[in-house]
């Protein structure tokens, strides 16, 4: 499997940032399988919720 680099995003979130974290995502998601895509948006998902809750609660 071949790693690819994670895009360097700007302080600043500009649209170039966004085209860069979609062609990473494509760029890691199009050998996988339907269900493997499946699962790997789910686990980002999931990991994007706990970490929600995390700060949710660090706030309380």
């Amino acid at each position: 499997m071949i790693m690819i680099a994670k895009p360097v995003i700007s302080p600043d979130f500009t649209i170039e940032d966004i085209h860069k974290i979609r062609e990473y995502h494509y760029e890691l998601t199009k050998n996988m399988t339907k269900q493997e895509k499946i699962n790997f948006y789910n686990e980002g998902g999931r990991a994007f919720l706990k970490e929600m809750e995390e700060r949710k609660l660090k706030k309380m």
